[in-house]
């Protein structure tokens, strides 16, 4: 049994029928058959205008470490559906090939490949259950991060959200892209020592309800953390007994023993109405350096309502709507391409569904800068062996092929970068900071009408006219197979 067995390697977490088609493979002759997946989403999450690109630094750590320990072999073994042969070929499997992608920070948009994999068949499908496990949930952690810190604009976002997550990993990997994403800082001691980002936190209301009164209990945390001096005052009555206990601790305690009086924190009720309440009382009693935590339920949206109602804040806390967020990104992976004598011949799946018929080929993806406004004016993704002109290009729209717009004056940036190469890592990750300030620059260069939050402008993702007759001419071809042409 498992139990019995060493933690299986990372390899392992992969679906099973990725075994089971890798068997197909083997026994057909084509283990060695090259291929080019494509990872994409056909949706923004949030009803939003963007994506945050994500995961590719987990992805990269699994990549590393794809292979197959004896204990591995033996579970399949044992599972009495593999030839002797196919767990040979996977004893000794190893990443052997080609990984392109967008780095994290990056806004992305549907249907782009943001990951693209060229590989051994049985080597590229392995890799996607991870790939995808691990896109899928940091992007949209990023994306939600991105999402309220930028509401938030100047006032500093801690991330609270470890108890909501998903277990103990995704509350690791949920602190993590937070803070690519625009938080300050994060409440999960465990991420904070092993990313070297700033570990934030006070107090709950257990420790003021273990003390007789609230007085007692600010003033003992007070003495234990004089750094650290915010006080939870929402656990009785936030205006007639936390507020007023905070001050009568920083007037007998912090003020003679000169610790800086940090602030308060509310957790609970009218937030916008106590929080200006609160500053009254804080600027009246001689504490205008006494900042505002709000936390409790936080997201884009009641930000931006306590914005628009001149609520009183200094600092945010968000838990549950970034390591919990109810919606999904829904990346995929499908196959593009089959290599052949060094020939691309390009695959593409049909569906009934626009939306789910596939980009065929070994693909691209460009963005267009406006050189003037610094704006992305729209991506363009072309066939793998396209030029894009510097001087003036079509932009079409791949499904309404009669919306063309042309554009001039501008600057043209490839959005993948090469990761492995002939399965060495050939790409060096940056350190959660340096993600983080590029994804605030890259966001810079979004128009405003795509970040808004409710009916975001579209962002242009066009195919050149190259690829789009290649999609057209293979769904005719498609279409004549199935009746019978």
């Amino acid at each position: 049994m498992v139990s019995n067995m060493k933690k299986l390697n990372d390899t392992m977490t992969t679906d099973f029928y990725e075994f089971t088609m890798g068997q197909t493979y083997f026994d057909a002759g084509k283990k060695d058959t090259e291929v080019v997946f494509d990872v994409f989403f056909r949706k923004n999450p949030f009803n939003g205008g963007y994506t945050i690109m994500g995961g590719l630094d987990n992805i990269i750590d699994y990549i590393n470490d794809f292979h197959l320990d004896e204990e591995d072999i033996n579970y399949l073994k044992s599972l009495n559906k593999f030839s002797d042969e196919y767990l040979e070929y996977l004893k000794n499997i190893k990443f052997t090939g080609d990984i392109y992608a967008i780095p994290d920070g990056t806004p992305v948009f549907p249907n782009e490949p943001v990951i693209t994999v060229k590989a051994k068949v049985i080597e590229a499908q392995l890799l996607e259950t991870a790939i995808l496990a691990n896109f899928n949930h940091a992007s949209l952690v990023t994306t939600k991060a991105k999402r309220i810190t930028d509401t938030a604009k100047s006032i500093p976002v801690m991330e609270f959200g470890a108890r909501r997550a998903r277990g103990t990993s995704s509350a690791y990997e949920a602190s993590k892209y937070a803070v690519v994403g625009g938080c300050v800082g994060t409440s999960n001691t465990k991420a904070a020592l092993e990313l070297g980002i700033v570990p934030m936190g006070t107090m709950a209301h257990s420790l003021v309800t273990l003390y007789d009164n609230e007085y007692e209990a600010f003033l003992a945390y007070a003495k234990s953390n004089p750094d650290n001096c915010l006080f939870l005052v929402d656990t009785y009555d936030t205006l007639r007994s936390g507020v007023v206990n905070a001050i009568k601790v920083a007037d007998d305690y912090l003020k003679p023993n000169n610790i800086p009086f940090k602030g308060i924190r509310i957790d609970s009720g009218d937030l916008a109405y106590l929080s200006k309440e609160a500053r009254k009382m804080l600027d009246e009693a001689g504490y205008p350096e006494a900042g505002i935590c709000l936390s409790n339920g936080l997201d884009e949206y009641t930000i931006r309502s306590l914005l628009d109602q001149d609520a009183c804040i200094n600092s945010l806390g968000v838990g549950d709507n970034i390591a919990a967020s109810l919606d999904r990104v829904g990346g995929v992976y499908k196959l593009s391409a089959v290599i052949e004598d060094n020939k691309i011949i390009p695959k593409i799946k049909v569906s009934n569904d626009k939306i789910k018929t596939i980009n065929p080929g070994f693909k691209k993806v460009y963005r267009f800068i406006d050189k003037k406004s610094g704006y992305a004016l729209g991506d363009v993704i072309t066939l793998e062996h396209e030029e894009i002109s510097l001087d003036k290009y079509t932009l079409i729209n791949p499904v309404d092929t009669w919306k063309r717009q042309t554009i001039t004056d501008y600057i043209v940036v490839p959005l993948q970068q090469t990761i492995f190469k002939d399965g060495k890592q050939v790409y060096n990750s940056p350190s959660i900071i340096e993600r983080r300030e590029y994804c605030s620059s890259q966001m810079e260069t979004l128009y405003p009408e795509i970040k808004r939050l409710t009916n975001p402008h579209e962002y242009y993702v066009d195919l050149s006219e190259e690829l789009l007759n290649l999609k057209n001419t293979m769904i005719h071809e498609h279409a004549g197979k199935r009746d019978g042409e």
